[in-house]
């Protein structure tokens, strides 16, 4: 069986150590979602509706039920005329349950629908707060496959959430309702054994109660071990998922490589490990299957066998029994609930921990842990950029500036560069407030917005005239600009492009990706800019085409390079060095709840490999 990444993430050295948190704990975020939910109140009021849709059919269900006797003692009359009035009466308690029910599969079917409405939009908007989505990805195996969190596990709470509530609340209603009715109708059973008269209070409803409670409690001893399986499978289809789309958005790599055998073999022991968790479930559910399935066969003689000894002594008509063993059966359905869905129950708690658990660590992944110390960001009323004793933490030592103080003023261009693995891009992730783990200060220029330029861009799905225009949706620059801009780079072709929606990063090559990011970073116009070593893989005619537009757009915006070398002198007067301190602590583990965030060493090598 392959191993897997949650495996994989707990294995590493320093990552986190991850508890699980209690159900109080999932159900109070889960209700914190849905009441801060804009759709709060629909959902409010659909749930008032179906409250009063199943208390409206518990009455019909009752006079359906009182219906019985009538009915069945005008057949042992063989009376014609009150068996046919009978039909008609039955005629309107079952065309109101009709339309009860039909009005219950409605509401039932706007609730699914608005809870996942709420549930994702709520899952949706903290993972996208600022910094968020790069923290958990990072914090181990709470942060593995949020897209199946989202999607696909918000969407099945729902409907496990509707589906066993509404039934619960009308299991809850229809016990309230006929547990009186049987308990009346129990109420003159007298057994006669031996010459003596024995009456049992409630004799039908004990007899309900100690049926239905012993088949539960079977039940949920042999169905309780679905919960953890059911997570394990819902963990496993996701890492399938994920190798899937990874070899997709991979396939010329790998047919370059002849690496079909191994994607393969990849593909198949997540296969295999998926399977072995279904097996795992099937076979759970084959021996709750042997509890469920026989009890579901005795309950069809089980209120006639309890009702019998009375009728067979002549204290009932056989009207008053089938109106009995109706009674009994509508109690009995109602205390079978749980079950009828032990295997649901088992599915919804294991559902409500992935998304409540993915939720709790949404909510604290800002939260520092024990003693580890973050770096202090603050703001500068002159307009500068300065780094005091600034250093960043990681497990392998810490990374700093060679000068403990440094001060940049607007306007200056600055190239920062290091030995290899000192740290350049954990610097970065650090300016960017990604990384805050460390001491020292960052001070930014006050009112200022910068302006970071990755290694790797990201565009937006849209066109190319979105992706080049604000994140915001605003649009700065005229078309006879943009198409400047873009032969400024080298990417003239792009300019009759501008309104066709693409995946860009699949359309471009590497450094036509970098080379549209410059552009839209210039038609942006920062005054501050932060690059990445995304001009290091530029060569010597490209590099100067950028930089001659970058001296030219922005001439007035301090632009701090961190990368290999001393690209250009000329523009980048000034030059910074980075350096690397092994034998400072490294980051520590931290055991918290799930959920709970510690600094996320995990990632740090990759860092630092530059």
């Amino acid at each position: 069986m392959a191993d897997h990444p949650d495996d994989k993430a707990n294995a590493r050295p320093g990552a986190a150590s991850v508890e699980a948190s209690s159900l109080r704990d999932q159900l109070a975020t889960i209700r914190l979602a849905l009441t801060t939910s804009p759709v709060r109140k629909t959902l409010l009021w659909m749930s008032i509706g179906v409250i009063a849709v199943i208390v409206a059919t518990s009455i019909g269900q009752i006079l359906l039920n009182r219906w019985n006797q009538p009915f069945y003692d005008a057949i042992a009359r063989r009376d014609m005329q009150g068996f046919l009035h009978q039909l008609v009466v039955f005629a309107a308690i079952a065309g109101g349950l009709v339309v009860l029910n039909i009005g219950q599969t409605w509401l039932d079917q706007m609730i699914r629908l608005k809870l996942r409405e709420a549930l994702t939009l709520d899952l949706i908007d903290e993972w996208m707060r600022p910094s968020r989505a790069f923290r958990l990805a990072n914090a181990g195996a709470i942060g593995v496959n949020p897209d199946q969190r989202m999607q696909q596990d918000a969407g099945h709470l729902s409907d496990l959430s509707t589906g066993l509530g509404i039934g619960l609340l009308q299991s809850l209603i229809l016990l309230v309702s006929f547990v009186g009715v049987l308990w009346t109708l129990s109420s003159g059973f007298v057994f006669h054994v031996g010459g003596y008269s024995l009456a049992i209070p409630g004799y039908m409803v004990w007899a309900a109660i100690l049926y239905a409670g012993t088949a539960s409690w079977l039940s949920w001893l042999v169905g309780r071990p679905l919960i953890r399986f059911n997570n394990d499978r819902y963990t496993r289809e996701a890492e399938l998922r994920s190798s899937v789309v990874r070899v997709n958005e991979n396939v010329d790599a790998i047919a370059l490589a002849h690496g079909e055998a191994d994607a393969k073999r990849r593909l198949e022991l997540d296969l295999g490990s998926l399977l072995g968790a279904m097996r795992r479930i099937y076979s759970a559910q084959i021996n709750l299957s042997w509890v469920t399935d026989t009890y579901g066969w005795i309950t069809v003689v089980a209120p006639i066998l309890v009702a019998a000894p009375v009728y067979f002594a002549g204290d009932i008509s056989f009207g008053g029994l089938m109106m009995a063993v109706g009674a009994f059966n509508q109690v009995h359905s109602s205390l079978r609930w749980f079950i009828n869905n032990i295997g649901g129950i088992a599915d919804w708690r294991a559902t409500l921990m992935r998304v409540a658990d993915f939720r709790i660590a949404l909510g604290e992944t800002d939260v520092l842990h024990h003693t580890e110390r973050r770096i202090a960001f603050g703001e500068n009323p002159d307009g500068s950029l300065t780094f005091e004793a600034l250093e960043v933490a990681s497990p392998d030592g810490c990374t700093r500036l060679a000068e403990p103080h440094v001060e940049i003023r607007a306007g200056e261009r600055i190239m920062i560069t290091g030995e290899p693995r000192a740290g350049k891009t954990l610097l970065f992730r650090a300016i960017a407030g990604l990384w805050p783990w460390g001491s020292g200060r960052i001070g930014m220029p006050a009112g200022a917005v910068l302006a970071f330029v990755p290694r790797t861009p990201y565009f937006p799905l849209g066109t190319l005239r979105e992706v080049l225009n604000h994140a915001d949706g605003t649009a700065t620059a005229d078309d006879a600009e943009i198409s400047a801009v873009l032969a400024e780079v080298g990417l003239e072709r792009l300019s009759s492009s501008l309104d066709r929606s693409a995946r860009w990063e699949r359309e471009l090559g590497e450094d036509e990706q970098r080379l549209l990011a410059f552009a839209r970073l210039v038609l942006r116009e920062p005054k501050w800019v932060i690059i990445d070593e995304a001009l290091d893989t530029f060569d010597g005619a490209t590099l100067r085409r950028v930089l001659s537009m970058l001296k030219a757009r922005l001439a007035d915006a301090a632009i701090l390079n961190i990368g290999r070398g001393q690209h250009n002198i000329e523009f980048f007067p000034r030059s910074l060095t980075i350096v690397k301190d092994v034998d400072r602590p490294a980051l520590k583990p931290v055991r918290v709840k799930a959920g709970a965030i510690e600094p996320p060493p995990a990632i740090a090598p990759a860092y630092q490999e530059e």
